[in-house]
């Protein structure tokens, strides 16, 4: 791996670097790129801001709280599928109407929304900058490495054949000129 990395390379490790799931050396190649990138770096203070309070929520969960209620404990578990437009009309509205009641509930809706925008974001300007389909090209190239280095046994056991047949020749052709 080269020394410097891309944006979109650091784009796509983000998510590990933010979580500290990186190894060392890879995360020294992250550090330096945000160091030098302002825009990467803008990405990880948002992204490590938004998992700083997702955690924080979670601290905030065992303190007692006139916001934490059963309700809001339901609302947490249907996030992510009221996010994704996974629940039905009924659950929905429900969802809705705790996050317009209940400020801690909002704020997790909006931080989520937050959260999904950036990675959308991230993910449509890398895709966008690539001209072609990565996982294709690297799919083709592990094939044609294949099969340059595959070669049919058959064809090997041919050839030492030869190659034995050859020298024998050459042997006793050797011993009737000599």
């Amino acid at each position: 791996m080269q020394n410097e990395l891309t944006c979109n390379q650091v784009l796509a490790l983000m998510s590990f670097y933010v979580e500290d799931k990186l190894n060392y050396r890879l995360k020294e190649y992250v550090d330096e790129h945000l160091r030098q990138c302002p825009k990467c770096r803008g990405v990880y203070m948002q992204s490590k801001k938004i998992m700083h309070h997702i955690m924080s929520l979670t601290n905030e969960s065992n303190k007692e709280s006139p916001y934490v209620t059963k309700q809001y404990k339901d609302f947490k578990n249907n996030l992510s599928a009221y996010i994704d437009n996974e629940l039905d009309e009924h659950e929905s509205i429900r969802i809705k109407k705790i996050a317009i009641s209940n400020p801690i509930a909002r704020k997790d809706l909006e931080d989520m929304y937050t959260f999904k925008r950036l990675l959308h974001n991230s993910f449509d300007k890398t895709k966008n900058e690539w001209k072609s389909d990565y996982s294709k090209y690297i799919v083709n190239q592990v094939n044609n490495d294949a099969e340059k280095s595959y070669i049919d046994p058959f064809f090997k056991v041919i050839g030492a054949f030869m190659t034995l047949i050859s020298i024998i020749i050459l042997g006793f052709a050797a011993t009737l000129y000599f």
